[in-house]
């Protein structure tokens, strides 16, 4: 089953196969949820003038999303070409 295309397959492992591509989509775009979170608490914690130590935080917060968008995509597109090489089961 490992090297079989798309018309080959029987229908559950066709259907699998779709779950598994829709699955890394939805955890690239929850990838990208929690990175825009962590920009916008990066943006309030500047933002406040009051506390001067908060700063430093808001730009490590800024740090962390851009490391999560590159752990994101890098992850989806790792599983994407090993999805169309048809080495899935070796996850």
């Amino acid at each position: 089953m490992e090297n079989q295309t798309e018309e080959t397959l029987i229908v559950r492992d066709f259907l699998a196969r779709q779950r598994t591509k829709l699955a890394n989509d939805r955890t690239l775009l929850a990838y990208i949820r929690t990175s825009l979170y962590f920009v916008v608490s990066g943006t309030a914690l500047i933002k406040v003038n009051d506390l001067e130590n908060v700063k430093e935080l808001g730009y490590f917060s800024f740090l962390i999303s851009v490391i999560l968008l590159i752990v994101g995509f890098f992850n989806f597109f790792k599983l994407k070409r090993k999805l169309s090489k048809g080495k899935y089961e070796k996850m």
